[in-house]
């Protein structure tokens, strides 16, 4: 089949990147929208704290009726108690949280404008220039001596999460759908700065179920995944949902074998699926978060 290449028509494509955050070699990118799948009892709370406290997170909320009941493993992640709603049929906490993690881009917008203050209020001084106004004089005179500006973070950006765990059948997953569907799309947008670039916010959802009913995951949440944990399921159908809408890395016979090998040997391991892995990562599978998987097809092209 011909092409005829168009002269001036070529996609160029914007400076950053999607994952605005760096994270040490074995782990997956930030920001996520992470999905964790299993039956009650299997070990999700486990698995995605165990990789949560690996995470470069500054500040975490947790919204989760059970949260008193994971005290231990929750105690992990250093949480503020002010960051956990343990009522998910309280819709506005999704608004509370948003103000929150605004309320820190505000700070370090604050934080940059005093430091710039800062700086040219020690030039004049050092110069000897007296047309200071007081208001700047005040605003850095204290005991005794001119302080510069402080920042919870020292000046750099915190990086920020929420876990939803056991929240499926509540009121965020069905009322609140439309407004957590609308966090999932803008999640790496979240608290923008005026000079451009967000602090955006990861997201982690544990649920019992990949597919239900009413109250549960939405295709939304589903669809802009970028990293999936699948534990074993009974459900032959749910694994082939998954591997219907998830397994487009590998042939679904090929995933089938994947998910089994990952969790063959306990009801507590996971198939992990990074769908936007690292260059130097060798597979986007692994069984649970430290052995990789490398089906014979990708090996074929490596």
């Amino acid at each position: 089949m011909k092409e005829v290449k168009i002269k001036g028509m070529d996609i160029k494509l914007p400076k950053g990147n999607a994952f605005a955050y760096e994270t040490a070699e074995p782990l997956p990118k930030l920001h996520q929208n992470f999905l964790c799948v299993a039956p009650r009892g299997q070990g999700k709370t486990t698995l995605t704290i165990n990789l949560m406290e690996r995470m470069p997170f500054d500040r975490i909320f947790v919204i989760s009726p059970s949260v008193a009941s994971n005290t231990d493993l929750m105690r992990r992640l250093k949480l503020d108690p002010d960051d956990i709603y343990d009522d998910p049929d309280d819709i506005g906490c999704l608004q509370e949280i948003k103000e929150k993690i605004e309320k820190e881009r505000d700070d370090l917008e604050e934080y940059e404008k005093k430091k710039k203050l800062f700086k040219e209020l020690m030039k004049a001084l050092n110069d000897g220039s007296w047309n200071i106004g007081d208001d700047m004089l005040l605003e850095f005179y204290k005991n005794g001596t001119f302080e510069p500006p402080t920042h919870k973070w020292n000046g750099r950006r915190p990086i920020c999460a929420i876990l939803f765990d056991d929240c499926m059948g509540s009121q965020l997953f069905t009322k609140g759908i439309r407004k957590l569907n609308q966090l999932v799309i803008y999640h790496r947008h979240l608290a923008q700065f005026k000079e451009g670039g967000a602090l955006g916010c990861s997201l982690f959802f544990l649920v019992q179920s990949y597919k239900a009913q009413s109250g549960g995951i939405s295709r939304c949440i589903r669809g802009n995944c970028t990293s999936l944990a699948i534990g074993r399921t009974k459900s032959q159908k749910e694994l082939e949902d998954i591997a219907e809408e998830c397994g487009a890395e590998v042939s679904k016979e090929t995933f089938m074998k994947v998910h089994n090998q990952a969790t063959k040997d306990s009801k507590f391991d996971f198939l992990v699926i990074d769908f936007h892995r690292k260059d130097t990562h060798p597979s986007p599978f692994r069984k649970n978060l430290d052995t990789f998987i490398i089906p014979e097809e990708l090996e074929e092209n490596t």
